[in-house]
């Protein structure tokens, strides 16, 4: 069974920067594609970025592009994101969530759906 840790939540004011961490467990994977995702109240899911594991081709959504970085961490089975330039509409909570395969098509990167293994959450609020 795999598991999913996430980590590096908090609160921060509009401008400043924060780091996610997801922590993966269990099984291992040849090719798998992890993603984050996020969900504010009132709002449905959406994916916010994502990477391949072995390849490390990433995605992100318009409204991170250029302010978010996902990387991974090959020896600690670890999946960061990196948060900066945050605004009070990227409160919500961010999800971490593992596919055991490795997805191109953004139709697929972009649905929670793909996803078989998902986090407990980390709660972001940014002040303004």
């Amino acid at each position: 069974q795999v598991q999913l840790v996430e980590s590096g939540g908090g609160l921060v004011q509009a401008g400043g920067s924060l780091r996610l961490s997801c922590a993966v467990s269990g099984r291992t994977f040849s090719s798998a594609t992890m993603g984050w995702f996020r969900q504010a109240p009132g709002k449905e899911r959406e994916v916010v970025a994502a990477i391949s594991w072995s390849a490390g081709r990433t995605y992100y959504a318009d409204s991170v592009k250029g302010r978010f970085t996902i990387s991974r961490d090959n020896a600690k089975n670890t999946v960061y994101l990196q948060m900066n330039s945050l605004k009070p509409e990227d409160t919500a909570v961010y999800y971490c969530a593992a596919a055991p395969r490795s997805y191109s098509s953004s139709y697929y990167i972009r649905s929670g759906a793909s996803y078989d293994y998902w986090g407990q959450g980390t709660q972001v609020t940014v002040s303004s």
